[in-house]
């Protein structure tokens, strides 16, 4: 990516986090955490993800809260980010956290493994 989708990226990431926290009041949408933002060169998708606290129940509603209220996000976004069109926004659950721990798991049972 260039440096303007990396600029635009970051903006984003940043609205978003302030909308998830004073904006939304859908009981749906648990405690979020967004972890990235991508956005295509010509600026027309970002992709946002998300982390969720709680149970695959809990993230599995939180992310229909999320599409329900794509819209309201969307133009909340293109009110704070002077842009010629919003990005249309696709959440997506961060798997890294979760790779991440079961990588250092394993990771720790070798290493127990190996002291005995």
């Amino acid at each position: 990516m260039s440096v303007r989708p990396n600029r635009v990226a970051e903006q984003i990431k940043k609205e978003m986090t302030d909308i998830l926290q004073r904006e939304l009041k859908d009981p749906r949408i648990g405690f979020v955490t967004v972890t990235g933002v991508e956005v295509t060169g010509d600026l027309q998708q970002a992709k946002i993800y998300i982390t969720v606290l709680g149970n695959d129940e809990q993230k599995e509603a939180t992310l229909q809260g999320l599409s329900k209220a794509t819209g309201f996000i969307r133009s909340e976004i293109g009110k704070r980010i002077r842009l010629r069109k919003t990005p249309e926004l696709l959440f997506k659950f961060d798997e890294s956290i979760d790779y991440g721990n079961k990588i250092e798991s394993l990771l720790g049972e070798i290493n127990r493994q190996n002291d005995q």
